[in-house]
């Protein structure tokens, strides 16, 4: 897992506890990597900041490092408006009335996480992640200090979605694994099917005889696929009217895992999915090696 030093912007920020001007200069000094709230992207495009209490501003040229591959620059600082920044403190000023002003170098947060990730996050790797934007082909994820890497639509579980909002949203924390890693280009490709377990795995939290929810994801002319998790779907009877991307309740009529594969009954419509169900993760931690869904009992 990633330092510390290195989160995305926002993972797990709640509220910020206030900073006095000798705590900043200390941090400046130690070149400590904070973190404020973006209150305004003014008309030469700086970023206005509060941290901690204090004012501070990220210059144009100190608010994205050219390292960065993405959108449009101006679009990347309007962007962080109403949200938060990873930044470093360059430099403190007081004015005549003894109000401090903090300079701060987002640019600098960014190339630091940058070649840490780089040097210290093979893939496999399990970090942790925001995500910042959805695209048809997949999520956007801040995985340190708003370095986005992109985590394909293929690649956010087994069963396939139409779009990556069926299993995320802008600003939730995830867990995400490292697919690959283009050191030329200083880009990440994720992935975080892997993280939510084995065919088994899933299956081991259900039980034949039960009724729980799951969401139809397809719709064959011989059954609807029924996703129980987004790594184990079932298959059930077609019902008139069963829509794609509606939430259903079913009963399990058996769980074979000899052949993988589970036998459902579905009970009820209950209207379309609204949000993407809680994350469940098997791998939490460490690095994923010689992953693979199917594996039968002996």
């Amino acid at each position: 897992m990633q330092d510390n030093s290195f989160l995305p912007e926002g993972y797990g920020l709640t509220s910020q506890a206030p900073v006095t001007l000798a705590q900043a200069r200390e941090q400046m000094e130690r070149g400590e990597i904070v973190e404020g709230y973006v209150t305004r992207c003014d008309e030469g495009r700086a970023l206005h900041v509060l941290y901690g209490g204090l004012e501070g501003i990220v210059p144009r040229d100190q608010a994205v490092s050219p390292d960065i591959s993405g959108a449009d620059r101006d679009i990347a600082l309007l962007s962080r408006v109403g949200r938060t920044v990873r930044a470093v403190i360059t430099s403190i000023s007081v004015d005549g009335g003894g109000k401090p002003l903090l300079m701060l170098s987002r640019r600098a947060a960014q190339e630091r996480a940058l070649f840490a990730l780089l040097d210290t996050c093979p893939p496999g790797t399990v970090l942790r992640g925001r995500v910042t934007h959805l695209e048809r082909y997949g999520a956007f994820v801040d995985i340190g200090c708003g370095v986005v890497a992109l985590l394909p639509l293929d690649r956010l579980s087994v069963s396939r979605v139409d779009h990556p909002r069926r299993r995320v949203k802008v600003g939730q924390d995830i867990l995400v694994m490292v697919l690959s890693v283009d050191r030329e280009r200083k880009r990440f490709t994720l992935s975080m099917r892997e993280l939510q377990g084995t065919w088994l795995e899933n299956a081991s939290a259900f039980r034949a005889g039960e009724t729980v929810t799951g969401v139809v994801r397809g719709i064959k002319e011989y059954g609807a696929f029924v996703e129980l998790t987004p790594n184990l779907s079932g298959l059930a009877d077609l019902r008139p009217e069963l829509q794609e991307d509606h939430r259903v309740s079913v009963y399990i009529k058996s769980i074979r895992p000899e052949t993988m594969k589970v036998k459902l009954q579905i009970v009820e419509d209950l209207g379309e999915e609204e949000e993407p169900a809680p994350l469940r993760y098997q791998i939490t931690d460490g690095t994923v090696t010689n992953w693979r869904y199917a594996v039968t009992p002996p």
